[in-house]
């Protein structure tokens, strides 16, 4: 999941916000949230100052600053205690500040900040940035900058000694009282709630236009009528507005109980405004093909908004939570999964992180350029945490970047993103490189705010049922085609006719690579413990330990790729091999991988929500009929005379079925 970043990331200690970046208002970036106090030692008269600081702004509030004006030649002992005093200055008159520019300077091979720049909130004026694509607009942005010159920038001189050499006292507004300072810094808060309401407002209006989301409204009224199946769901902000969609026909419904296990959360925020803000679930079927979950467009991007989805999407998948989510990640984002997924393992993509990386990184990497390359090995290659760890040390140290500040907030959720921490979870993913192929990716290529979302539900369900249909496809073809064979071995045999294609080609090849192994026993018990190698190998990190419990034939790999994607590790098959054991036990058979996959939820007569969507789609009536007529060709193949029954059988029920064909025809009816 590739996406474009702006220069305004946010930093924080404990969660790297990695959502897409939103150019933030002026009011936004000057009053965050409150943080705790801080004291400073004030260096003129030594008395103690209370400071609190509102967003990127230092607010002295109670303070015992000398009465003294900033002239040229000035000077402060650090660069933090010239804009303490700024400040108090700019409060004692009655006006707020912010640092507008700062330079360092490479000194000894350290960066050193040489230059800071001080200036009254309402300098400068905003400039709308040229981009290279026209069609790119960037959000509109509440202002207070009226090209006010007021500034103070002040240089070092020494190690600790910064001195005034550039000073504008004169300003082109009206200054207020201290106490009118500190309230409109206050009220500065509400500022982005403003903000966010009127970008609310524009994005209903390029997804809905002039009449609104009734349009909408009466399309899924519609859809549901004809398809009982189908579920959407619709909720409104405090105002009464429309806030945030959700939708899901039958046919994701019921692939989710077969491919639900693992999910992709995928949403496709981008800094061009025409594209939708659409988001989708999304898992891999039996033939590693990426199948649907339900779509939703996000018009409030809040913790709350992403509740309510997360809580709607579950009601309409019967509330089964499944065993991983994948996501991007962001603040908003990631509390709202903690709270609606609290067992499932939730993790960061972790292409999304690196490209984040080639993002921020962007000077490091022109000057190292094999350092991309050497991050994202040791992302996807290290099989062990302890491996991962040593090896990023590794890299800091080769390139000095113990300092970064990227690098060191992407290690501490490490746990979320870096495939060695999450391999005792269930991904349903095959291989380290496997990217699943977003349906994002085809959204991104064909829609935009430019069609009515009415033809943009339309076309995105075209390309849902050119899937499905080509699933049902690969379904037949499964159980039609013969495997090609690379061994004599009978669990090969035995998988062939087990594992569809796709699964099948990358056990087969655990299995080969097998014989190029061999294994040591190293540990004696009822679960015995064994060392297994490439031959020519002697590298200590490729050397994997295998514990097998021979009663129950049941292994434990360090790799844990079983675990991590429900197919067999070539290390265990070597310590199977090495015990005798000739066939794969069941318990290693993951039924979502089988030519089996779909059998024995939907079709069992019980389900009664399952039947009813399958009498309101042509697509799953005949996906349906398919499948209890394989259960009819599996039981008539055993034996000769079953064979025959079944032949009788269905030639007698393809007679009746055309006999009432015909009778429909006849008659002009289209339902029976």
């Amino acid at each position: 999941m590739e996406y474009t970043s702006s220069e305004d990331d946010e930093l924080i200690e404990d969660y790297v916000d990695l959502e897409e970046d939103i150019m933030t208002s002026d009011v936004e970036q000057q009053a965050g949230e409150v943080a705790a106090s801080l004291h400073f030692f004030n260096h003129q008269d030594n008395s103690l100052s209370l400071v609190h600081t509102i967003g990127n702004e230092l607010i002295v509030s109670e303070a015992d600053v000398k009465s003294q004006d900033p002239h040229l030649g000035m000077e402060f002992e650090s660069d933090t205690v010239a804009r303490l005093f700024y400040n108090a200055y700019a409060l004692r008159l009655g006006f707020g500040i912010r640092v507008a520019r700062s330079r360092s300077e490479r000194r000894k091979g350290i960066e050193v900040l040489v230059m800071k720049r001080f200036v009254c909130l309402k300098e400068g004026h905003h400039k709308k940035k040229v981009t290279e694509l026209a069609n790119k607009k960037k959000r509109k942005r509440l202002s207070i900058r009226d090209g006010c010159p007021a500034m103070m920038e002040v240089v070092r001189r020494g190690a600790d000694r910064w001195v005034i050499t550039k000073l504008v006292l004169e300003h082109t507004h009206v200054v207020v009282s201290p106490d009118k300072v500190r309230e409109i810094q206050l009220n500065q808060l509400t500022g982005k709630d403003r903000e966010h309401e009127n970008l609310l407002r524009e994005m209903r209006q390029k997804i809905f236009g002039e009449g609104g989301a009734q349009g909408l409204l009466e399309h899924f009224k519609k859809v549901q009528a004809e398809n009982s199946g189908f579920f959407y769901s619709m909720n409104v902000d405090d105002r009464n507005c429309l806030a945030n969609i959700f939708w899901a026909d039958s046919r994701a419904r019921i692939a989710y109980k077969y491919f639900g296990d693992a999910v992709v959360f995928d949403t496709t925020y981008k800094k061009n405004e025409n594209m939708m803000p659409f988001a989708a679930f999304s898992g891999v079927n039996h033939h590693l093909h990426p199948v649907n979950f339900g779509c939703a467009l996000i018009i409030d991007k809040t913790e709350s908004s992403y509740a309510w989805l997360f809580e709607t999407w579950l009601t309409a998948m019967s509330g089964r939570h499944p065993i991983s989510l994948t996501t991007d990640q962001g603040k908003a984002l990631g509390a709202a999964v903690a709270k609606a997924f609290p067992t499932t393992r939730h993790r960061i993509c972790k292409w999304r992180v690196l490209s984040r990386c080639k993002k921020k990184l962007a000077d490091v990497y022109s000057r190292y350029p094999n350092l991309p390359e050497e991050l994202r090995k040791y992302v996807l290659e290290c099989e062990t945490s302890d491996v991962f760890e040593a090896c990023w040390k590794l890299v800091l140290d080769k390139y000095n970047l113990r300092e970064n500040s990227w690098l060191q907030l992407v290690y501490n959720i490490r746990n979320k993103w870096v495939p060695a921490y999450l391999k005792d979870s269930f991904f349903a993913e095959l291989h380290t490189t496997q990217r699943s192929e977003s349906i994002n990716t085809f959204f991104r290529k064909n829609f935009d705010t430019k069609i009515s979302l009415q033809a943009f539900i339309s076309k995105f369900d075209q390309a849902m049922d050119n899937r499905y249909e080509k699933e049902l496809q690969e379904d037949f073809d499964a159980l039609r085609s013969q495997q090609i064979l690379k061994t004599d071995s009978h669990m090969e045999k035995q998988t062939a006719g087990i594992y569809t294609r796709a699964v099948f080609e990358r056990f087969q090849a655990e299995l080969v690579e097998a014989l190029d192994h061999y294994t040591e026993k190293i540990q004696d018990g009822a679960i015995s413990k064994y060392t297994v190698e490439r031959h020519g190998d002697d590298h200590i990190h490729r050397r994997h330990i295998v514990a097998f419990n021979e009663s129950e034939k049941k292994a434990v790999c360090t790799c844990y790729k079983f675990e991590s994607s429900g197919i067999l590790c070539k290390h265990v098959l070597v310590v199977f091999f090495f015990n005798g054991v000739v066939l794969l036990p069941e318990h290693y058979i993951l039924k979502r991988w089988t030519k089996k996959a779909k059998s024995g939820i939907v079709f069992d007569e019980g389900d009664v929500e399952t039947q009813s969507y399958c009498q309101e789609s042509p697509t799953l009536r005949y996906h349906d009929i398919f499948h209890d007529a394989l259960k009819v060709a599996e039981k008539g193949a055993a034996s000769i005379e079953t064979y025959k029954f079944a032949k009788e059988v269905l030639l007698k029920a393809f007679s009746e079925i055309a006999g009432l064909e015909e009778e429909v025809l006849r008659h002009g009816y289209q339902h029976v």
